[in-house]
């Protein structure tokens, strides 16, 4: 005879999707997530000491939870990207954000009906040349496939 095992549905009830989303979007959790987040970029370099990729895995999602949580942060990340336009294209495909995908879907269409690029497109920052271009598709990005060729 099986013993009776308590259901865990409790923590599916304690929230709706609006009560979270009205949760995560307090002021004192938007904060904590904040100072989580730099500490992730903190520890990163330490995490990156040891080898393998850790410092990566670290600091990709301490960027990620300062720029969802910080006003001042995404101000900052525009700056860069103004200043630096390779190197945001590039950090913007990093992250899969949505408006990265529609901005590339825009410069694709412009190319295919003949327009001049946009001045975002010709910009160069002092080290774009260092920056290589983001994958033009998914199925270009490294990983993918096992490290096949279709």
């Amino acid at each position: 005879m099986r013993a009776a095992v308590p259901e865990a549905t409790w923590l599916v009830d304690m929230f709706t999707r609006a009560q979270f989303r009205e949760f995560r979007r307090s002021k004192p959790v938007r904060s904590a997530l904040f100072v989580l987040g730099l500490l992730l970029i903190l520890i990163s370099p330490i995490v990156g000491a040891i080898p393998g990729p850790g410092g990566v895995l670290v600091l990709i999602p301490g960027l990620a939870l300062t720029l969802q949580n910080s006003d001042w942060a995404k101000r900052q990340y525009v700056r860069f990207k103004k200043w630096q336009p390779k190197a945001g294209r590039l950090t913007d495909w990093g992250l899969r954000r949505r408006s990265a995908k529609r901005r590339e879907a825009v410069r694709k269409m412009r190319e295919e009906i003949g327009c001049p690029p946009s001045p975002e497109d010709r910009a160069e920052g002092p080290i774009a040349s260092l920056i290589p271009n983001p994958p033009a598709k998914a199925s270009d990005a490294p990983g993918e496939n096992g490290g096949r060729a279709n």
